[in-house]
């Protein structure tokens, strides 16, 4: 299992960071959270794919739901760590500018928009900034972004790749 985790993991983390650092760095999207986690639940799908592929060579073609969530967490670990490790990689060969762009962008949206609440705001997002300076919180709000998507892409596989007629293995 531990084979399989690693393997799919480690697919799916580059392939998910590469996708999103693309868009950051097209401009594609404009930073949308919704396209980052339309990437994250295409991508990992592998987690779904990694189970069957478990399921079919190593269980002949039968696997029970908790082993198959298991395997499909382990995927998701696997992979939120490599998305870690690669966005941490990008911040440090950009001299980690991307919180200063990002926080000055959303800063001045909030100010061009005005209202009551902007101060507040604005007083927030530099919150955020000096957080994010902290290694350990930058890792762990990174890792947050992935891994709730690996979770649920495990559930759905394991409760479907539990019975052996769903894509059955070829004999």
């Amino acid at each position: 299992m531990l084979r399989y985790s690693l393997i799919y993991g480690s697919i799916s983390g580059v392939i998910v960071i590469a996708l999103i650092l693309l868009t950051i760095l097209t401009g594609v999207g404009n930073h949308s959270v919704a396209l980052g986690y339309l990437i994250m639940l295409a991508v990992l799908s592998l987690i779904f794919v990694g189970v069957k592929r478990y399921r079919d060579v190593e269980r002949s073609g039968t696997i029970r739901f908790l082993p198959a969530l298991g395997l499909g967490l382990g995927i998701a670990v696997v992979a939120g760590i490599a998305y870690v490790a690669v966005w941490e990689a990008y911040l440090a060969t950009t001299h980690y500018t991307f919180m200063d762009e990002y926080t000055a962008s959303a800063i001045a949206q909030l100010e061009a928009q005005g209202g009551p609440d902007a101060a507040a705001r604005i007083a927030e997002i530099e919150a955020m900034k000096e957080s994010y300076e902290n290694p350990l919180f930058r890792f762990g709000i990174t890792f947050a972004e992935v891994f709730p998507v690996g979770v649920l892409v495990a559930l759905v596989s394991a409760a479907l790749l539990r019975n052996p007629r769903v894509l059955p293995a070829k004999a």
